[in-house]
């Protein structure tokens, strides 16, 4: 069901995608590609909760792992705590982050500046949803600085 990877060094690169993970939604699918794309190798990390424990987390573990089964670069991990130390210990030097909107997108951003000066691990911001074509320029700008892809957004 998981994949364990072998000891790398710490330069390694890699992504940790955490939170609720849903890839039957929009988006997220295309954001763990991309996270491959940009990152080398995705670890999809699903957060177990110890003290209300979740009997169907190691079951969505294997369907979400049964998705990606012909891509070697992404496995499916459980966390409880799904902090920048589930990334350390999955080596990986980045979380990857869906975003569903604007207003996601301004507290995703919070998150990653505050995560990037605490830990040193960096947070790359995906737009989950490119029909969100209204974003003004500054906004652009903003993505820009935080990696993500704006061609959605440009005229």
């Amino acid at each position: 069901m998981t994949q364990k990877y072998p000891e790398q060094s710490s330069n390694a690169r890699g992504a940790l995608f955490p939170g609720t993970f849903n890839p039957f939604t929009i988006g997220h699918a295309d954001i763990v590609s991309r996270g491959v794309e940009m990152f080398g190798r995705v670890v999809i990390c699903l957060g177990i909760n110890i003290e209300k424990p979740d009997v169907d987390a190691p079951l969505r573990a294997i369907e979400i792992g049964a998705l990606y089964a012909n891509e070697p670069r992404v496995s499916v991990q459980l966390w409880a705590g799904l902090t920048v130390e589930a990334a350390k210990q999955f080596h990986c030097n980045v979380l990857l982050r869906g975003v569903r909107s604007v207003k996601d997108f301004e507290y995703e951003r919070d998150l990653a500046d505050i995560n990037r000066r605490l830990s040193g691990i960096d947070t790359v911001l995906l737009m989950a949803k490119p029909e969100l074509a209204y974003v003004s320029s500054s906004m652009v700008r903003e993505l820009i600085r935080h990696d993500v892809d704006v061609t959605p957004y440009l005229p």
